[in-house]
């Protein structure tokens, strides 16, 4: 079910759409600059917490095992201290999907957040790196495990979490919320990859 704002877009990097999930404010937008590989994502809302959320949203659809690995940095500065730049895994668009995240708040808390799901509560996982920084989120079965960690140096897992109700076809892709309903928080995400396992090949019989 898609969610209100969705727009279909051919100028997003390896992303297909974007738009708003949940309710967020006049000026959100995604821009993909493919000289230098990078998203700025500006968001609203008013969190990605509790039983729902609010956050704008560059996404595909994907089915299967996945790695979603990002460089994360926010512009400017900031008195919202959880304001959040995520990499995420969704069951669908909608404001209480269940759902798996790693999230770079602006304090510096990185954690590994979820929504086992719909509609139920948020839980994370916490660690502690400062911006900016990197993030990977890997889906293998129903296993969802967060690597964190400075660019350029070893990420270290947080996980992994296995009960999150995900049924493919997921939504998959990269995240900003605000954590104010009023206002707009942009972030830079670089080095973006999404990596799946090749199919494996068909058996014929010879019978």
């Amino acid at each position: 079910m898609a969610g209100a704002g969705l727009a279909q877009t051919s100028k997003l990097g390896i992303f297909d759409s974007e738009g708003s999930v949940g309710k967020t404010p006049p000026g959100c937008e995604a821009r993909y600059d493919p000289a230098k590989g990078e998203y700025r994502i500006t968001g609203g809302g008013a969190n990605m917490w509790a039983a729902a959320d609010a956050f704008y949203f560059v996404w595909k659809q994907a089915s299967g095992d996945m790695t979603l690995t990002a460089d994360v940095q926010w512009v400017g500065v900031s008195a919202v201290a959880h304001r959040k730049a995520a990499l995420l895994i969704r069951q669908s668009l909608d404001p209480g999907s269940a759902y798996a995240d790693a999230v770079s708040h602006g304090d510096g808390l990185t954690a590994l957040q979820f929504r086992g799901a719909p509609n139920e509560q948020t839980y994370e996982v916490p660690t502690q790196v400062e911006g900016p920084v990197r993030l990977r989120l890997v889906r293998k079965g129903n296993r969802i495990t967060m690597f964190a960690g400075k660019p350029n140096e070893e990420l270290k897992p947080s996980g992994p979490v296995e009960f999150v109700s995900l049924q493919d076809t997921v939504y998959v892709g990269l995240g900003v919320c605000s954590h104010v309903a009023t206002t707009l928080e942009t972030a830079i995400f670089s080095n973006v990859t999404l990596e799946q396992p090749a199919p494996a090949p068909e058996v014929h019989s010879t019978k």
